[in-house]
């Protein structure tokens, strides 16, 4: 299959079309409006500093369903104690900035370059991005940022900084998704780490249907709060 390359008109090559590997086209910009498109058609950026941008859409796709989700005993303990108070939407961009310099993206490099920073908090600020944070003692001690359209959440990264933050954030995030009638939550790339918490992979044609059935109006949201 070709990769498609974007020019400035705002249109995207049907998903059907990618790579083996998920590359589907190259080109365009970070504009909030061509970031909405893609993510409507199950598309999203993934390139490194000094690349062009690259448009994937792989499959099968990792998702996770909110009602899915499995808490390690561990996990709840945790969660009981109370170690981290958690947060939605009150620090995007630190958020952000965490994910692109957790350790193992310092040394591999990261994809989230200043460029992705500064997209993805315009669709923060435009009320389509959002943020799970958990502090301790005042300092942020991880969290994650995502893309939500509709029912649909499309996670992006997190980060950690003490041990279990992160994990403390997705639980976090699927009680947000519960209460606000989420049906799913992309997880694009499958690793081991998120099958443990109850992901699993579907096809390109089921992962399509989902976006026909729970995207409709793309309306921007209000900044989370978390019940």
């Amino acid at each position: 299959m070709p990769v498609f390359r974007l020019t400035d008109d705002l249109l995207f090559p049907a998903p059907e079309f990618a790579e083996d590997d998920g590359l589907l086209a190259v080109g365009g910009d970070l504009h909030p409006a061509r970031l909405i498109m893609a993510y409507s058609l199950g598309i999203f950026p993934w390139f490194s500093e000094g690349d062009p941008i690259l448009w994937w859409s792989p499959a099968p796709r990792l998702v996770l369903f909110p009602e899915e989700f499995h808490l390690p005993k561990r996990l709840k303990r945790t969660l009981n104690a109370g170690a981290f108070t958690v947060t939605a939407d009150t620090a995007f961009s630190q958020v952000i900035a965490g994910c692109a310099t957790a350790a193992g993206r310092r040394e591999n490099g990261t994809w989230i370059t200043g460029a992705m920073q500064q997209a993805y908090c315009r669709l923060h600020a435009l009320g389509f991005a959002h943020s799970i944070e958990c502090w301790r003692d005042g300092q942020l001690a991880g969290g994650l940022y995502g893309v939500c359209l509709d029912r649909i959440f499309f996670g992006e990264s997190m980060f950690t900084r003490m041990t279990d933050a992160s994990k403390v954030a997705l639980a976090a995030l699927v009680e947000q998704a519960l209460h606000r009638d989420i049906a799913m939550i992309d997880c694009q790339m499958t690793t081991d780490h998120l099958l443990r918490f109850g992901a699993r992979e579907i096809s390109r044609e089921a992962f399509q249907a989902r976006l026909d059935q729970y995207i409709d109006a793309c309306l921007p949201q209000k900044k989370w709060r978390l019940s």
